[in-house]
């Protein structure tokens, strides 16, 4: 399973993106469980958020949801942590 977050906005608009493939990986399923947790409680198109927020296009497989600050679930906030390797 393909995993792809897009972080856009912020006080400098710069734009981050990060990518796992869990194929072959030992912690698939953790990957896995905490993706399908995150995009069950997106939105299909993007929401608003606050002044200088960012916000989040986190797509799983070929399922694309959107999130912005400081609206994001734990499921997201935590995935996309893990992704980006840095706070959301």
């Amino acid at each position: 399973m393909r995993i792809r977050v897009r972080r856009t906005g912020g006080f400098a608009g710069i734009e981050r993106r990060a990518e796992v493939d869990t194929a072959g990986r030992g912690d698939a399923e953790e990957w896995e469980a905490l993706a399908e947790r995150a995009v069950a409680s997106g939105r299909g198109e993007p929401g608003r958020g606050v002044p200088d927020g960012f916000h989040y296009e986190i797509t799983v497989g070929e399922r694309t949801v959107y999130a912005a600050d400081p609206h994001l679930t734990e499921e997201q906030r935590e995935l996309v942590s893990r992704l980006l390797k840095e706070g959301a």
